[in-house]
């Protein structure tokens, strides 16, 4: 048995931000054939579970990694085995940080975002995730138990995102940590957390070698990902600091069934 970790946007996504029907085809032939599939993503459980609904995506035995690897859903339980969640205090903390800034910053109950303002920054991230939002001058007004992440969401200026990443990890890295899912999304997660954690935690959990574990992604991250499976792949239309990383460079894109072809290849 293999195990199938993979990125949503720009992996297994094409960029009309659906799975093709050729890519699904392959999906179940994978999981037929008695192999894992664990979508793994940024994205809040909530917005993942949108994407299975309207695509279609129920295969038997599957997993839904979500917040960068603070929770993990068991698909046929219909339950969460895992979960990692940022101390109610960093919350305050990395939120006014941020507001200080003047960067956009977010955080979400369990089933809804919680941000400040409706500005550009909301209405971009929208536009992916259809989430309900409350607009909130202090998130625990509405917050009632520690979120799974924090997410800062910078435009134009990474470098803005760059230095608040570092005053982050320097202040409460021993709580939390921020990584970028792309470059104008930085996620503050548990210290803990991590697709990395999450794909070693779930192989243990399902008795699984690391050697037949498969993490595929195209973002910074996916790296950890990518660095603690067995066969780590970075997708051709991604971020080529993770070339370097991985066993497997997919030869086609996310908007050419190039997750498909690599499993074909490698996993079938």
């Amino acid at each position: 048995m293999k195990i199938l970790f993979t990125d949503m946007d720009g992996t297994l996504l094409n960029d009309a931000s659906h799975v093709s029907e050729h890519t699904k085809e392959v999906l179940k032939s994978m999981t037929d054939a008695g192999h894992k599939l664990v979508l793994s993503s940024g994205r809040p459980i909530g917005s993942i579970l949108q994407v299975v609904e309207s695509d279609d995506l129920h295969y038997k035995g599957m997993y839904i990694l979500a917040n960068n690897g603070s929770t993990i859903y068991d698909c046929d339980a219909d339950r969460i085995i895992l979960e990692k969640r940022v101390p109610m205090d960093m919350v305050t903390e990395v939120w006014n940080l941020a507001r200080e800034r003047g960067i956009h910053i977010q955080t979400y109950t369990e089933d809804s975002i919680v941000t400040h303002d409706h500005d550009e920054e909301i209405d971009v991230y929208m536009s992916r995730i259809h989430l309900n939002v409350h607009f909130v001058k202090d998130p625990l007004e509405v917050i009632t138990k520690e979120p799974y992440k924090l997410l800062a969401i910078e435009l134009n200026d990474k470098s803005r995102l760059d230095s608040l990443a570092e005053e982050i990890i320097a202040r409460y890295g021993d709580k939390v940590t921020a990584i970028f899912s792309n470059d104008r999304y930085l996620e503050v997660i548990n210290a803990t957390s991590g697709k990395g954690a999450g794909l070693s935690w779930l192989c243990n959990y399902l008795n699984i070698p690391i050697e037949d574990a498969y993490g595929a992604g195209d973002a910074m991250n996916d790296l950890s990902m990518i660095e603690a499976a067995g066969k780590g792949i970075a997708m051709c239309n991604g971020d080529k600091a993770l070339f370097d990383s991985a066993q497997i460079i997919s030869a086609k894109t996310n908007d050419e069934d190039g997750l498909a072809d690599v499993i074909e290849r490698y996993i079938l």
